[in-house]
Order: structure tokens, then C-alpha cells, then sequence
């Protein structure tokens, strides 16, 4: 091979933009660096075939932490003007084994540059023989009961890491209490971010005037209702896509409260 060959060969180093500063193992400049080196052996070696680990050829459906791994798409679901719904398959009906809040790398070509963005799974932990993401763009509303915010914070994070993520984002989290609410500090610092509000309904206390008087002006008493929803969505810039996390109970209210509003199943992902 001539070096001109050599050279396109090469790996691209990533760009700042595609570092999510959340502290990755592997960062992508990890893997740039993992896969430069392999390229500087194969080069001094002059042999190609020691490229071969470095473009992810393999079949396993375990993820490697020092390589990429190629999946087939088998589908893409468009979900609103600017959000789209990946399934990638995993073979031998595998899984992906990420534990709660870890994300994927995922690596392509846009218009003939090479891109990488950090992305949180939203399919079940025990799927088997596939894994989807959520590429989003545009607004979110996130309907959480208790526990349900669990899988909304990784989506959030992912989301006020990247400093070029423009998704408008409404975290609207249900509990019995004031006490009750997890993650305070947390969720405190995400709400500093412009494009994210968060929304606190509490079924079981009596008064606004008993809470912090920061927590006041987005804190409603009661429960969620229709109408509360309606007054939510239309205070929304766009169209939302909407993640719902609760009981059983609460997602049928949900739907029901969503479909009155003019917000149609197929613009809804339950986890």
C-alpha cells in the first residue's frame, strides 16, 4: 500500500463537540487513541490484516470497551418531525448488559464526516436480540411517578453534556411529598440549564406555603390530571415526544390525559 493509502486509513480525531465531559470509560478519545495506536503498528508493519480489530469486525453481541462493534439497523421509526427511534440487532439473540444510566458511543458518517454522540438506551435492560436509542432533536416532556425518574436522568444528562444538544426538555416528576422527592441536588442543577424546567406534583401535601420558597413557582398540589397536562403541553415551544415512567396505573392516566391533549401514541414512549 502507498502512504497516500496509509493515510486514509488513518482514524479522524475527535472533535471537542464529541466528548460528553461525563467522565466515559472508554472516552471517544479513548478509543481514538486505542485505535490510533493499532493503525501506527499496522503502518510500521506494513500489514493491513492488523487493522481488521480496530474496525469492529465481529460478530459478539458484547460491547467492547476499547473497540467500536458493528450492528445491522433493522429499523428506523420516525416518531415526531425531528425524532427518530433506532433498533439495532444484537446476534444470537444477545443483550446489551449496560447497567442502569451507562450509555453507547455510536459512531457513523453524516455528509461524509465522521461523527460520534453518547446515547442512552431506551429499550428494556432484558431485551433480547436488539437495542434501540432515541435521536432526538426539538422537545421532550418527561412523565415520571416516583421511581420512574430513574431512567429519565441519564437521557437528561446526555442531554446538558453536550453543549451543542438543543433539545428543550420538561421533566414534569410525580410524588407523595416534598420529602419524597429523590435527587434534589441533582435535579436542582439540571434545572439551571436553559433548556431544561422541571415541574414537581405533590399528591399528598396541603400547601405550597409549607415548601422551600424556591420550589414554589414549579410545584403544583394534587395530582396530575387532564388538565394539567393540557396546561403543560401548551406551554411547550413545539410538539413534545413524551417519555412515560410510572406504575401501570399511572401510564393509563397518562395515555388517556396525552391523547385528550392532541398527543398521539405514536409520539409517546413508555419505559
Amino acid at each position: 500500500m502507498s502512504e497516500e493509502e496509509w493515510q486514509a486509513l488513518k482514524p479522524r480525531e475527535p472533535s471537542p463537540a464529541q466528548c460528553c465531559g461525563g467522565g466515559c470509560r472508554p472516552c471517544v478519545y479513548d478509543v481514538y487513541n486505542e485505535e490510533l495506536a493499532r493503525w501506527e503498528r499496522a503502518r510500521a508493519a506494513r500489514d493491513k490484516s492488523l487493522l481488521g480489530e480496530q474496525r469492529g469486525e465481529s460478530s459478539s453481541s458484547e460491547l467492547s470497551p476499547d473497540a467500536f462493534t458493528a450492528f445491522n439497523i433493522s429499523s428506523v421509526r420516525q416518531l415526531t418531525e425531528d425524532t427518530y427511534q433506532y433498533r439495532f440487532e444484537l446476534p444470537a439473540n444477545g443483550r446489551l448488559r449496560l447497567g442502569l444510566g451507562q450509555h453507547l458511543v455510536l459512531r457513523g458518517v453524516v455528509n461524509g464526516l465522521e461523527v460520534q454522540r453518547a446515547y442512552t438506551p431506551i429499550s428494556p435492560g432484558n431485551a433480547e436480540g436488539y437495542f434501540e436509542v432515541l435521536i432526538k432533536h426539538g422537545e421532550l416532556l418527561m412523565l415520571a411517578s416516583g421511581t420512574g425518574l430513574a431512567p429519565m436522568l441519564p437521557i437528561l444528562q446526555s442531554i446538558t453534556d453536550d453543549e451543542e444538544d438543543e433539545t428543550f426538555v420538561t421533566l414534569v416528576g410525580c410524588f407523595c411529598t416534598f420529602e419524597k422527592i429523590y435527587l434534589k441536588p441533582l435535579l436542582r442543577d439540571l434545572a439551571r440549564y436553559w433548556n431544561i424546567r422541571i415541574f414537581y406534583i405533590l399528591s399528598q401535601e396541603t400547601s405550597l406555603e409549607n415548601l422551600p420558597w424556591s420550589y414554589q413557582e414549579n410545584t403544583y398540589i394534587g395530582r396530575l390530571n387532564e388538565d394539567l397536562i393540557k396546561t403543560i403541553i401548551s406551554s411547550c415551544r413545539r410538539k413534545p415526544f413524551v417519555l412515560i415512567c410510572g406504575s401501570s396505573a399511572f401510564t393509563e392516566d397518562m395515555n388517556r390525559y396525552l391523547k385528550a391533549a392532541g398527543i398521539e401514541e405514536d409520539s409517546c414512549f413508555i419505559f
